[in-house]
This record gives structure tokens, sequence and C-alpha cells, in this order.
């Protein structure tokens, strides 16, 4: 029981800081500079993701025995696609201001990478509650970095975080921070943070192939690691 608590809690941490899904592994970067303008923003879309994550997660697991394989990707973005209707009518419902901020990068939650991708790398292989804990993770690590950026891009930007007035008297608003080329220099500086966090940096060889966060589906490692046996 320990073991497997101990398991889950690495699938879960892994997705925040190691595997980051939008810091380490690159994916869903247009819609986190997009919407990283506001804290606000960030936070909505955030959760977004996280609830279409989780549920498309455990319903991809749940069905991994019955989908056939050849039919696999259009059943994902299918359950993907119900879900993220779900979220769009339930903030176009109670959260029209977030609604209109966020735009059609609300309903394009469906082809985000990070969905995707998780759909087929782990939901597709594992059982249901790590596929949860899974998707938790790398939710909780997709919100935490929108957040950040979009607490870094308005306050800069706008002088405010969550709309109340922080550099009010002390400094003028760097229009720029709230444009994309902010977005790309803050969003440079945070994966720089977060290779550091991981211990990147180091050379290549030092590093290895089992020392990258997509070691898990390569290929070659794969039939390195078989000719070694």
């Amino acid at each position: 029981m320990a073991k497997q608590n101990k398991t889950l809690w690495q699938e879960f941490t892994k997705g925040i800081v190691k595997e980051n899904p939008v810091l380490r592994l690159v994916l869903g970067t247009c819609a986190t500079l997009a919407v990283s303008t506001a804290a606000t923003n960030a936070i909505g879309m955030g959760l977004a993701t996280t609830f279409v994550l989780v549920c498309s997660n455990a319903i991809i697991s749940l069905l991994r025995n019955v989908i056939p394989d050849k039919v696999r990707i259009p059943s994902y973005i299918t359950i993907i696609a119900g879900f993220v209707t779900i979220v769009q009518m339930f903030v176009q419902a109670y959260f029209p201001d977030l609604d209109s901020a966020l735009g059609i990068y609300l309903p394009l939650i469906v082809v985000n990478c990070i969905i995707l991708g998780r759909a087929e790398m782990f939901a597709n292989k594992n059982r249901v509650l790590p596929s949860i804990v899974d998707g938790l993770g790398m939710g909780v690590g997709f919100t935490a970095t929108l957040l950040l950026m979009g607490i870094i891009r308005e306050l800069l930007g706008s002088g405010t975080v969550f709309g109340l007035p922080i550099l009010s008297g002390f400094m003028d608003p760097i229009i720029i921070f709230i444009l994309p080329p902010g977005g790309f220099f803050v969003f440079g500086l945070l994966i720089a943070l977060a290779n550091r966090l991981s211990g990147e940096g180091k050379a290549p060889e030092e590093i290895g192939c089992k020392g990258c966060p997509l070691a898990g589906s390569c290929s070659k490692l794969q039939e390195k690691e078989a000719a070694e046996k």
C-alpha cells in the first residue's frame, strides 16, 4: 500500500516540475502565451484544462481495452470534445466575462497537445486511478505555469494582480509584457528556471537518454535497452 501511494505521488508530482507540460515538454504553448496576460484568465484556463485532463484520462483508461486501435485517436478527440463542451457551457452560464476573455482558446482545449498526449502516452496504457492522478498532476503543473506567467505579465504590464492595483504610484506599467514579445520573454525565463530546478543544464553525455522527460516513449532508448539485455 505504501509503495502504491509512493508511486501515485510520483505520478502526481512529475507534472509540476520534472515533466511540466509547458516548461519541460513545451506543449500547449499557444494557449499559454495567449491567455496569460492576466492572472484571472490564466487560472480560469488552467482549471478548465485540468478538469478535461482528469475526466478524459479516466474515461479513456476505462475504455482502453474496448476502443479499437485503428480509431483510438478519433475516439480520444470525441471523448475530450464532450468534456470541453461541458466546461464551455458551464463557463458561459456562470462566468460570461471569463468566457469572453478566453474566447476561442476555451473550445480549442479539444486540440490541446497536453490532453491528447496524456491520453495516448499514459491513459491508454494504465489503470484508472493512476491515469486520474497523472491528469491531475499535469493539470496542476499547467495551471501553476499559467498562473505564474499571468501574475508576472499582469503585474509588470498593467500594474495589477487579479485586477487589484499593486504598482500604482510606484512605477509605470511596462506595456510590452502584456504583448506577445513580453509573453515570450517571460516564457523563456520560466523555462530556464524549470530546467535549473529539474537538474538540466549539464552536458548531454552526463545526463544520458534516461534524463529526457520523454524517455518512457522513446523507441530508440527501448531498442538500446533491449539490445543490452
